[in-house]
């Protein structure tokens, strides 16, 4: 891909300069502003077209649904093996994430293979923030606070048979919480494992806002901890965008938890955020939540960026 571009750019450069020298030479004789106009015209001629999508994933991994190396778990691939186009080299990932040179877009391919993570039945290809490359325990609080954007589409879906819904449905982004080493250590827990702050779900086409809330204000202390009965889902409906190109953008701070779909903002803003005991990172990309084994999904990315 640079070697490409460096051809472009210095083509791009020998026409200008050729361009240059013959239009000079037909501009003798003729005053100044003819010379301008001539000038115009040669720095107009159009940049090379861009061929892969351009996505930093210095700070992300990704999780697969297989088990190729055979170690119990989904497999992983750092951000040192997507980097600067590497993923276009991982034979065991070219299945699940791969280039689409007709729209330059990235796309994220699941279906149901035998490999979940913890605490869930649903398969993904997935991307997972790594503040730290390499490191899952360098995560961020909400009064760090970050910001997720990503244009994306669903390009296809299986058709659910199984609900009364025509599809099955998709998390396309997410907001995951995780406890922190510290409070590992402060309330003796075994495992890191949290809730997910915020899951944005593709649904019939329209795309779906589902945020943890506290189901009692007063809860404190270490019953915040407790997933299973402190904390419960509320939703927004951001309306359909069925299978065209869209944007999410969301907005984390303390206390408050702004979300943009295309022109659509919701603002979550409630005491439930400002007591949220977890640390956080992003998600982004293919969740499918299905097991039959006809499921699939394919989720097209064309822009995602992060910042803190």
């Amino acid at each position: 891909m640079k070697k490409n571009c460096k051809k472009l750019l210095f083509y791009k450069r020998t026409l200008l300069l050729v361009l240059g020298i013959l239009l000079l030479g037909q501009s003798c004789g003729k005053n100044e502003a003819d010379i301008a106009d001539v000038e115009i015209i040669v720095d107009e001629l159009p940049d090379p077209i861009r061929e892969y999508a351009d996505i930093d994933f210095s700070h992300w991994k990704i999780t697969l649904p297989v088990d190729l190396n055979n170690d119990n778990k989904p497999d992983e691939f750092q951000p040192s093996s997507l980097i600067n186009y590497s993923y276009q080299k991982e034979a065991n990932l070219k299945q699940f994430m791969f280039d689409d040179t007709t729209d330059t877009s990235i796309v994220f391919y699941n279906y149901p293979a035998g490999a979940t993570t913890a605490n869930s039945s649903y398969p993904r290809t997935e991307l997972r923030e790594q503040q730290t490359p390499g490191d899952n325990y360098n995560n961020w609080s909400l009064s760090e606070g970050g910001i997720m954007e990503g244009t994306l589409k669903v390009q296809s879906i299986s058709k659910d048979n199984v609900s009364s819904r025509e599809y099955h449905r998709v998390i396309v982004m997410q907001i995951h919480g995780i406890i922190s080493q510290a409070d590992m250590s402060t309330y003796g827990f075994e495992a890191n494992l949290a809730p997910p702050l915020l899951k944005m779900i593709w649904d019939e086409g329209n795309i779906l806002a589902y945020k943890k809330t506290l189901v009692s204000d007063a809860t404190t202390g270490k019953d915040l901890y407790d997933d299973s009965t402190a904390w419960t889902d509320i939703k927004h409906d951001f309306g359909s965008v069925a299978f065209n190109k869209f944007t999410i953008k969301i907005v984390s701070l303390l206390g408050k938890l702004s979300v943009t779909v295309n022109n659509k903002t919701h603002v979550f803003e409630d005491i439930s955020l400002q007591k949220w005991p977890f640390e956080n990172y992003f998600k982004a990309g293919n969740y499918l939540m299905a097991t039959e084994t006809n499921a699939f999904a394919k989720i097209k990315y064309y822009k995602l960026e992060i910042s803190h």
